[in-house]
């Protein structure tokens, strides 16, 4: 099956304070997607100067 997507080879880690990490992760539930995937879609809602 050939891929419809660029392969994700790259790796980013982050610090969060505790209330940081618990506010994504309650905000990934109430979306029903992981952090990566909103991580991911802020990332491209990000404008170019």
């Amino acid at each position: 099956m050939a891929r419809t997507k660029p392969p994700s080879d790259k790796i980013l880690t982050i610090r969060l304070t505790e209330s940081e990490l618990n506010n994504l992760e309650s905000y990934c539930i109430s979306k029903s997607k992981t952090k990566t995937e909103v991580i991911r879609d802020y990332i491209r809602r990000l404008k170019t100067a």
